[in-house]
């Protein structure tokens, strides 16, 4: 037998209060998480750039081997084989260039644009000798991974 209770209620969907925290916990949630992934995304491109510059630094090496020098007659160093990282897709985020060579050695950059100007770790460097630098106030071992 049921029993009748005529001010009873039935509770259906969400009050306004609690849709309100549902949304300001989302909020805090993706102010936390946005930031860690744009780093992320940043830390990718970077790592394109650097898998480029050793690319290059490849190419620099079978150049040497090929004429037993880093540059040619004249002192120019050779056209690199592509000069944008990272080199698929269609948004660049680094120029590369043979910022300096001589018959015996030789730097490679990798100057941010695009996206990444703003980048902490700034131009990174590659050299003939395997140094590895950036011109930013950032560490050689955040910006390298070492």
């Amino acid at each position: 037998m049921k029993t009748f209770v005529p001010h009873q209620r039935l509770i259906r969907g969400f009050t306004l209060i609690e849709l309100m925290v549902v949304i300001a916990i989302i909020g805090v949630l993706a102010a936390i998480a946005y930031p860690s992934y744009q780093e992320h995304v940043r830390s990718a491109k970077r790592a394109d750039a650097q898998t480029a510059l050793m690319e290059l630094a490849q190419f620099m090496e079978r150049y040497y081997t090929s004429n037993g020098r880093y540059v040619d007659a004249a002192g120019d160093g050779p056209d690199l084989p592509f000069t944008e990282a990272p080199r698929d897709g269609a948004s660049k985020s680094y120029d590369l260039s043979l910022a300096g060579a001589t018959a015996s050695s030789y730097t490679l950059q990798a100057v941010p644009k695009a996206s990444m100007t703003n980048d902490e770790c700034g131009t990174l460097t590659l050299a003939n000798t395997g140094a590895k630098g950036q011109d930013a106030e950032a560490t050689a071992s955040k910006c390298w991974k070492k």
